[in-house]
């Protein structure tokens, strides 16, 4: 009889210790559990710091050998009055040169009065920017010497190539940002807010500005879990 109350006792013990392993175990989860995610944003406007314009047009005819030559009169025109505007010769390229025959393909049995279109371009690459927006609307001093160029702005790009020096202060405001906003929710819970448990940096936007496209809007936000103590 002894022997089996000793039994139970022992089997009652074990119990007890098993279930208080399980209660700390629990407890030790829901601490670990105690965490608060939060994002950070940082934003920066900046200018373009590259351009590129391309100057097209085109020529038609029926002589091959005239519409090369009347295309280098017209590059050379174009980029005369884009040096007197302050580009530079390194500034500015010729575009690749296109042919189309015309008399190959034809509708509703009308040949069109010239066989070939010659299309060309002038490019204007350069770091200059703000000096591509002061003359962006040149196409009609060419129009007044009798060239027509396309300068559609869609052709016209304006690029940003400093994000690499750009991303690590970013990153550092979005990141402060997220721990401000985690600091208030911890401050309005009463608890303490400790240390990272996970963070992850979204993607780097790049926008140009609607009515100002040299003008970049540059985005990135953050998400942050800070544990709570």
């Amino acid at each position: 009889m002894k022997h089996s109350i000793w039994s139970a006792v022992c089997v009652a013990i074990g119990i007890s210790i098993a279930g208080l392993f399980v209660f700390l175990g629990l407890v030790k989860n829901a601490d670990k559990d105690r965490f608060v995610t939060v994002k950070g944003l940082s934003t920066r406007t900046v200018e373009a710091d590259h351009a590129i314009w391309p100057l097209c047009f085109s020529l038609t005819g029926n002589d091959l050998q005239s519409l090369y030559s009347e295309s280098e009169r017209v590059s050379q025109e174009i980029r005369t009055m884009l040096k007197a505007r302050g580009f530079r010769d390194e500034d500015l390229q010729v575009g690749n040169i296109t042919v189309e025959n015309k008399w190959d393909n034809y509708t509703y049995g009308v040949r069109p009065e010239y066989k070939y279109q010659l299309n060309a371009s002038v490019i204007v690459s350069t770091d200059s920017v703000m000096l591509v927006v002061r003359n962006n609307g040149c196409a009609s001093e060419l129009l007044n010497r009798g060239i027509i160029v396309n300068t559609s702005e869609w052709q016209l790009e304006y690029q940003y190539n400093g994000l690499p020096e750009l991303k690590p202060e970013m990153i550092e405001e979005a990141t402060k940002n997220a721990r401000a906003v985690a600091q208030k929710f911890a401050n309005d819970a009463e608890c303490n807010l400790g240390s990272i448990v996970r963070a992850s940096q979204g993607q780097f936007s790049v926008e140009s500005d609607p009515f100002q496209p040299w003008l970049k809007h540059v985005r990135v936000v953050t998400t942050v879990d800070y544990k709570l103590d």
